[in-house]
């Protein structure tokens, strides 16, 4: 029978007492090999979204949401409001991709990847340490009364706060406004941008407002993923848990009644609460799987630095799934990770037809409004006008072709048109044929793009007075 952790879930947050009032959480420093890789996978993410919009692939940003012009430039490729159905696909696969690594991994999205945790962990937290020192001082400081130098500290930290949120939502803006037309803004001041200026300060302060004083509460309070875990993980998933057969019963190590006849048996656990001091959410690991948890497994280093130093086994605290825990095997291939790989394998199959499928640019042919037809003597004519839109990232000429299955007269008024990235042009057309046919009769206008080569036919109908005897 598996032991019990003296100290049960009392079923409310963590980081909130009884009353309501918020615990301010100041986790210790910790070193190990999961802070390091933590460490550099958030400074690779936070690499990659600081120069994405200096990155130009293309002629144009790596990166470059045009919202207002309807205008998406994604790695090369280009994409307008016609491409919307693609997102589906993109947001699904998004889904998918979420669900399966929760059930496969738990919730290393939050610990890892997750940009709440990425920014705080990696910046925010960082700065704080820099300036107001190791959890120790910063909490006498925080007990204690306002000095001079806690003011001149408190000012220093906040005011880089201010000054890390002002550039990440400017960096955010240049996502949709491109880093030339932002610099542009920046000089020029925001009496001629009052909108970008808006959103900017908007955005600036909410990134404040969450990682200087919200922090933990956006994962526990606002964020649904921690609550939906429940109903993506099982007994397999891996989990960041607390090994309770080995760890209990937890006592303080009292050296001097190791060995003796008279002393109690004792667990691993030596009750030292590094790994609830360690915790960026204040939760108490050894209570089981919570819903607090990010899975950042900063307890797991600070419990193996713990037990190194004592001379015993790593992974008191560990990566692991519930059954592993409880010392049964885990089962990797089940059948909920069959359900959701199913998933995440036909959305991302879907999408990636899609982009491949995407032709260089749109040609749309539309009748001219009004009559259907017009008789002039002895031939008929009919009148349309071809939509063309490049979707290259850079210009392109396109050349029209009609083909059609009886003689007939074509007036194109250009045979080659060129345009730039993501301009759209209207073309008139116009075919006309001889009286006496039988109509209507299909023909063909091809549009073929000079710079990949691709050719897009399409089909119209030619409409004309009834035959005699119909």
């Amino acid at each position: 029978m598996q032991p019990r952790a003296p100290w049960p879930d009392t079923g409310h947050l963590s980081s909130i007492r009884s009353d309501g009032s918020r615990v301010a959480i100041h986790p210790s420093d910790v070193r190990g090999r999961f802070v390091h890789w933590r460490r550099i996978v958030y400074a690779v993410l936070i690499a990659i979204y600081v120069v994405l919009p200096f990155i130009r692939v293309g002629g144009h940003p790596a990166v470059h949401l045009d919202v207002a012009a309807r205008r998406f430039y994604l790695f090369g490729s280009t994409f307008n409001a016609q491409d919307f159905w693609i997102v589906l696909f993109l947001l699904t696969t998004a889904g998918f991709s979420l669900l399966f690594a929760t059930a496969w991994l738990g919730r290393v999205w939050c610990g890892w990847a997750c940009p709440q945790t990425v920014f705080l962990e990696g910046v925010y937290r960082r700065i704080e340490r820099w300036i107001d020192g190791p959890r120790e001082r910063r909490l006498r400081m925080a007990a204690g009364p306002w000095t001079p130098d806690r003011v001149m500290r408190a000012v220093a930290k906040h005011g880089a706060f201010l000054l890390v949120s002002w550039l990440l939502a400017h960096v955010a803006l240049a996502l949709f406004v491109s880093v030339k037309d932002l610099d542009t803004m920046v000089r020029e001041g925001p009496g001629g941008h009052g909108v970008p200026f808006a959103w900017a300060m908007a955005v600036t302060g909410a990134l404040y407002f969450n990682f200087a004083w919200f922090r933990e509460q956006l994962c526990v309070v606002l964020c649904p993923y921690g609550r939906l875990q429940s109903a993506m993980q099982d007994r397999d998933s891996l989990i960041i848990g607390y090994d309770l057969a080995r760890g209990e019963p937890r006592g303080r190590l009292v050296k001097a009644r190791l060995g003796t006849p008279d002393a109690p048996r004792q667990g691993d656990c030596v009750d030292c609460r590094k790994c609830v001091t360690a915790c960026p959410t204040g939760i108490d690991i050894r209570n089981g799987l919570q819903m607090d948890c990010i899975a950042c497994a900063q307890c797991v280093d600070a419990c193996d630095e713990v037990m190194e130093k004592l001379g015993r086994p790593k992974g008191l605290v560990r990566y692991d799934s519930l059954n592993g825990l409880a010392g049964q095997p885990r089962r990797v291939l089940r059948s909920r990770l069959f359900l959701y790989g199913g998933l995440l394998l036909i959305s991302a199959i879907a999408l990636t037809v899609g982009l491949v499928g995407r032709t260089p640019f749109e040609a749309n042919l539309l009748r001219f409004q009004g009559l259907p037809y017009f008789l002039e003597g002895s031939t008929v004519r009919n009148q349309f006008e071809l939509h063309l839109v490049n979707k290259n990232p850079v210009e392109s000429s396109f050349t029209v072709r009609v083909d059609s299955p009886v003689p007939a007269s074509v007036v194109v008024a250009q045979q080659e048109v060129k345009l730039s990235s993501l301009e759209s042009f209207r073309l008139p057309l116009f075919v006309t044929v001889e009286r006496g046919l039988r109509f209507p009769f299909t023909f063909q206008i091809q549009v073929t793009d000079q710079a990949s080569g691709q050719v897009k036919r399409l089909e119209a109908r030619f409409l004309g007075p009834p035959s005699p005897g119909r």
